[in-house]
């Protein structure tokens, strides 16, 4: 049986720039690449040596879907919850959904495009 890792995921927003500052700021992570798309539009690829998020946009205005059409939400794992959701905060987004339950603890937020995300830390769940 083959063994797999996530590489990436691309998702459409209507400010890259503005969802790859969140991402960096979210995760410690880094900006990989930019630049225009193949299928046109532009994206940035933010995330760590082995997989990221592509954040991509297009020139007609970014539909928003009903939650779970087409995506249910994007899992982040992060060491500091209490500092993510400070970044979250600060970003102008609202936390929500806080449960603390095995394995780990968590929080979710809309972005400004209506794509949910978790952010889970399994730290707090080992002390």
């Amino acid at each position: 049986m083959p063994n797999g890792t996530l590489e990436h995921i691309n998702i459409t927003v209507s400010d890259p720039d503005r969802s790859a500052r969140l991402l960096q700021q979210l995760c410690g992570w880094h900006e990989r690449w930019r630049g225009p798309s193949q299928l046109g539009g532009w994206t940035i690829h933010v995330g760590g040596e082995h997989d990221y998020i592509a954040v991509y946009t297009h020139s007609s205005p970014v539909p928003r879907f009903t939650k779970g059409q087409p995506l249910n939400h994007v899992g982040l794992v992060v060491d500091d919850l209490d500092a993510a959701e400070a970044v979250v905060k600060d970003a102008g987004l609202i936390p929500f959904n806080h449960a603390d339950y095995e394995p780990g603890k968590r929080f979710y937020f809309f972005d400004w495009d209506g794509i949910e995300f978790e952010i889970v830390s399994y730290a707090v769940a080992a002390k």
